[in-house]
C-alpha cells in the first residue's frame, strides 16, 4: 500500500472526524477501487477503540437498479443504508469515481426518482452522524478529467495533507472580515450578473472536518434578495448525469430561468426535487493552494484557489441559512480567467486572487 492512504486515513480518524473508543463508524467504500483507502481507514479506527463496519455501494450497481427495476423499486429508499445513519456516530464515504458515460441509458424521470430516494439518506446523514466525504482519485476519474493517474494521486495527496489546523487559522480570518457585511455580486462577462443579500449570515469556513479535500469560505445567501443571471461554464454533474452551460436567472428571489445544453430535462426535473430545490442554500469561496486543475468533479472543484461556487438546496444551519431540501448540489464558476467577486460594493476577488 502506499504509504500517503495511511496518511489520508490518518487525518479522517484522528482530525476530520475524531473517532473516539467505543464509537460505531460506518465506512462506505464507493467502488472496488478505494479498497486501498477504506483499508487504512478501518485499521486507523481500530487503532483508535472503535467499531468499524465496511459497506460496499457501487454505481454500476445503482446503473442495474435504474435499467431493470421498476418505479417502486427506483424510488425505494435503501432500507440498510437509513439503519446504517442511525447506527453510526461517525460516517466516512470513500467515493470512487465511476465511469462518466454510465447512466447515459437511463431516462431522467428514472434518474430523478433515484436521486431523490439518495437524498433522503444524506439527509439522514447530515442529521444522524459525524460525517466526511472523500472522493479517492481513480482510473475513471483520471479518463473522465483527462489528467495522469498519477498526476491526480499527488494533487489528491497535497491537498488532503495539508497542514489543515494552520491554514484554517488564515482562512478564518478571512472569513471574519467578510463577518457583518450585506451584499454579494457576481459578474463575469456578459452573461453573469448576480447580487444576493447575507444579512444576518455568518461567513464560515470547511477546513477539512467534513470533506476531504477541503478548502472553502462560506455563507448561504438570503434567497428572496436573489436578483441576476449566472452562466457555468464548467459541467455540473448530479446522480451520474452531466449539464453543461448550466444559465440560471432568478429575479427577487424567484427562479426564472433554467437551462443547459445537455440533460436540460434532467435540470429542470433536479431543481423539481422539492420546494427548496431551486433555490441557493450555499455560496462559497475556493481556498485550498494545491488544487490547481479542473477534475470535473465537484469535492475538488469546489475548493480550487481563485472559484467561488454556488449550492442549489439544502443550506447549512450554521452560517444561518434556512433553505431545506433534499439535494445540496454545488456549481462551480472560474474567477481566474476574468471576472470579480464584490462584498458590500468593494472587491474581494479580482481575476481569481482573493484581495482580504
Amino acid at each position: 500500500m502506499d504509504r500517503r492512504w495511511r496518511q489520508v486515513a490518518d487525518v479522517l480518524v484522528g482530525y476530520s472526524t475524531e473517532v473516539q473508543p467505543r464509537e460505531r463508524v460506518m465506512i462506505a467504500m464507493v467502488e472496488a477501487d478505494t479498497f486501498p483507502l477504506a483499508h487504512a481507514v478501518y485499521e486507523a479506527c481500530v487503532k483508535a477503540g472503535a467499531y468499524p463496519q465496511v459497506q460496499f455501494l457501487s454505481e454500476e450497481l445503482r446503473h442495474s437498479l435504474l435499467r431493470f427495476g421498476d418505479a417502486e423499486q427506483v424510488s425505494w429508499r435503501p432500507e440498510i443504508e437509513a439503519y446504517g445513519m442511525d447506527w453510526a456516530d461517525v460516517y466516512i464515504a470513500l467515493r470512487g469515481a465511476s465511469d462518466a458515460s454510465l447512466m447515459r441509458d437511463i431516462d431522467a424521470p428514472t434518474l430523478a426518482a433515484n436521486q431523490a430516494a439518495q437524498g433522503a439518506i444524506s439527509a439522514m446523514r447530515w442529521r444522524e452522524t459525524r460525517w466526511c466525504l472523500v472522493r479517492a482519485p481513480n482510473a475513471a476519474m483520471a479518463r473522465s478529467s483527462g489528467i495522469e493517474l498519477a498526476a491526480l494521486e499527488d494533487m489528491f495527496f497535497a491537498a488532503c495533507l495539508l497542514d489543515y489546523e494552520s491554514a484554517s487559522a488564515g482562512w478564518r480570518a478571512s472569513a471574519e472580515r467578510l463577518c457583518g457585511s450585506r451584499t454579494v455580486r457576481i459578474v463575469a462577462g456578459a452573461d453573469t450578473d448576480l447580487s444576493f443579500s447575507v444579512a444576518g449570515r455568518k461567513w464560515l469556513v470547511f477546513d477539512g472536518k467534513i470533506n476531504l479535500p477541503d478548502g472553502e469560505i462560506y455563507t448561504a445567501p438570503v434567497n428572496a434578495s436573489l436578483n441576476g443571471c449566472i452562466h457555468f461554464e464548467l459541467p455540473g454533474v448530479f446522480g451520474g448525469a452531466r449539464m453543461e452551460d448550466i444559465r440560471l436567472e432568478w429575479k427577487d428571489g424567484a427562479l426564472i430561468h433554467a437551462s443547459a445544453s445537455s440533460n436540460e430535462d434532467y435540470l429542470r426535473r433536479i431543481l423539481k426535487t422539492d420546494a427548496g430545490a431551486c433555490r441557493l442554500g450555499e455560496f462559497g469561496i475556493g481556498m485550498n493552494p494545491h488544487i490547481n486543475r479542473f477534475s470535473g468533479d465537484m469535492l475538488y472543484d469546489e475548493k480550487i484557489d481563485g472559484t467561488i461556487h454556488l449550492a442549489l438546496g439544502r443550506a447549512y444551519p450554521a452560517c444561518g441559512g434556512v433553505n431545506r431540501s433534499s439535494i445540496h448540489w454545488d456549481l462551480v464558476k472560474d474567477l481566474r480567467t476574468g471576472g470579480a467577486l464584490y462584498v458590500d460594493g468593494e472587491p474581494v476577488m479580482l481575476g481569481g486572487k482573493l484581495l482580504i
